[in-house]
């Protein structure tokens, strides 16, 4: 049995990749329409983006190729998706991410932060969340998590190494207690027993994965906090510019940020509570801080993070800029066109009801700068210069070299991306889109709130199985068109289900921070799956609240918007 299982997980990969599109071929020649040529494309690319036969980035290709041979779309309207608004704006943010990590300015904030938080092992557990999902908002979810759980290790390290000298001086002062008592008549000796060690050894073990848990799990919330944090997102918002093109800015940084902020908060909360009642409601008041033993542990896990904070030296020139770049293109997002009030865009970007400036011409200007604001100080005290410094250009090597940024960014996603932008033009213009939609038309006997909850469920799970960005690319172009064939405002099933495509915590493979964090050796997948079964039922309950409460007046949920209209996408 185990020969006949090894035989075929070997020619697995054979069998996927040049079978399947076999398989599928009947399907095109029963039935020769353009939506169904459309679905056989579409079928092929989850089989093997969730098989992962080839890398997903060389899937996503697959459009450019299979589009225009089976008449679908011409190349043209095929690769002009590749490169679109949402792509430059995912492209900017990625590049302001390299910039911030190169510097090391991510992990001077996380340390600060810190170090200002405190050591007592529950409100170090809730800053590790919270500076993992600030950077995570900024940078991606993978580098964020690489770069805090080494701190988180060496931390629990250096507790570890310390205990057993704490333990000793305990016991040599027990020793002296125990021979003062001895002299004096009928006083008893209590002796500390095995049971005692192993069950500091279990809280041991239990903080391990209690730190460890909770920076993969702040790493994926808190990259559904902002329209660049995590792939999904910026997936949602190229979908809406593709189907429904007169949506134009409903969908923007700065609403996706008051939409999904206040969630990520809750979220972490929620989470951080469910750690602490798996992992430490055993010892709340010890993890709290209480007796002899924590504040020796306390000192060590603050010690640590200073010694860390040193190694960085002070505050440099580079970093500086790198700061002021980045506050420079969060203040840009925000005051283009915050909604409440005109923004900059309005003094002589826009006319009549175009905008010629969008999140994706702040993203690109702020990450052209970075290739031109200097790494030093330049140097204007000509006379005292040395013969080397007389040699050396007068402007010094900018921030960012094409190097380092051609190393560093992730260039499969904007393949990825790019695919999913025209998978999405050829659901429209094969017809696929209104076909799904009148199938689905029955589910407008359905509660609508009862839809949003089955579907965010549904994409919660899937998401453990295959890549996010691949899960929303299939499905959102599917839930738009059933939501516009029920009357429902699309962004009311779309906004929760893009955010549930985030919430992969339950198996290692599910996510890279997770796998990051599961290599560390503090976790079984059992483990995992227990904490992350009723992670996902959090993520999913407060993005069900969110689009019911604060979502409903952000995007004017209750009512179906003219942009959705059929007659309108046509036009």
């Amino acid at each position: 049995m185990a020969s006949a299982l090894s035989y075929v997980s070997k020619f697995k990969s054979f069998v996927i990749l040049f079978i399947t599109p076999l398989l599928l071929l009947p399907l095109v020649i029963l039935m020769p329409a353009k939506f169904v040529r459309c679905a056989y494309v579409i079928i092929l690319m989850a089989i093997y983006w969730c098989t992962e036969v080839i890398p997903l980035a060389v899937t996503s290709l697959l459009p450019a190729v299979l589009f225009p041979l089976l008449k679908i779309l011409d190349s043209k309207q095929v690769c002009v998706q590749y490169m679109k608004d949402t792509n430059m704006l995912f492209l900017g943010g990625l590049i302001m991410a390299v910039a911030v990590e190169h510097w090391n300015l991510h992990k001077r904030i996380a340390l600060r932060t810190l170090l200002w938080v405190g050591a007592k092992p529950a409100q170090l557990m809730l800053g590790f969340m919270g500076v993992t999902a600030f950077l995570s908002m900024w940078i991606s979810n993978t580098a964020t998590t690489a770069m805090m759980v080494p701190i988180v290790e060496a931390m629990l390290q250096q507790m570890q190494a310390t205990s057993p000298a704490t333990e000793a001086g305990l016991g040599a002062l027990e020793l002296s207690d125990k021979n003062k008592a001895g002299e004096l008549p009928g006083s008893q000796v209590t002796f500390e027993g095995p049971s005692e060690v192993q069950q500091a050894d279990c809280d041991r073990r239990r903080i391990c994965k209690a730190m460890t848990l909770c920076v993969c799990y702040a790493a994926s919330i808190g990259g559904t906090a902002t329209l660049t944090g995590t792939g999904p997102n910026v997936v949602l918002l190229g979908q809406m510019h593709e189907l429904f093109p007169a949506s134009k800015d409903v969908v923007n940084f700065a609403s996706w940020f008051s939409f999904a902020f206040p969630n990520m908060v809750a979220m972490l909360l929620l989470a951080w509570l469910w750690l602490q009642c798996v992992y430490m409601r055993s010892s709340f008041k010890k993890f709290w801080g209480c007796g002899l033993q924590s504040r020796n542990r306390e000192k060590v896990a603050y010690e640590v993070l200073r010694e860390e904070y040193r190694k960085l030296g002070s505050f440099s020139f580079a970093e500086a800029n790198v700061l002021l770049c980045f506050l420079l293109m969060v203040g840009l997002w925000f005051s283009r066109d915050p909604g409440f009030m005109p923004g900059w865009v309005s003094l002589a970007w826009e006319d009549g009801k175009t905008k010629y400036a969008t999140d994706a011409t702040v993203a690109a200007f702020v990450a052209t700068l970075l290739f031109i604001m200097p790494s030093q100080r330049p140097q204007f005290n000509f006379r005292s210069q040395t013969e080397e410094e007389r040699k050396a250009p007068f402007y010094p090597p900018a921030l960012l070299t094409w190097k380092v940024t051609q190393e560093k960014v992730p260039w499969g996603i904007v393949l990825l991306l790019g695919g999913g932008f025209a998978l999405a033009k050829g659901c429209e213009a094969s017809g696929l889109s209104e076909w799904m939609g009148k199938q689905m038309e029955p589910l407008h006997s359905v509660p609508p709130a009862a839809i949003t909850l089955i579907l965010s469920l549904l994409v919660a799970a899937f998401t453990e199985c295959t890549s996010n960005v691949a899960t929303t690319t299939l499905f959102l172009p599917i839930f738009a068109s059933m939501s516009r064939s029920i009357g429902l405002n699309p962004l009311y099933v779309m906004l929760p289900c893009t955010l549930s495509a985030s919430f992969a915590f339950m198996l290692p493979v599910a996510t890279p921070p997770n796998a990051i964090v599961f290599t560390y050796g503090h976790l079984k997948v059992s483990d995992m799956m227990k904490t992350g079964l009723i992670m996902n039922v959090i993520g999913v309950f407060c993005a069900f609240l969110a689009i019911n409460t604060w979502g409903r007046v952000i995007f004017d949920l209750d009512r179906f918007p003219a942009w959705a209209n059929v007659t309108n996408i046509e036009t």
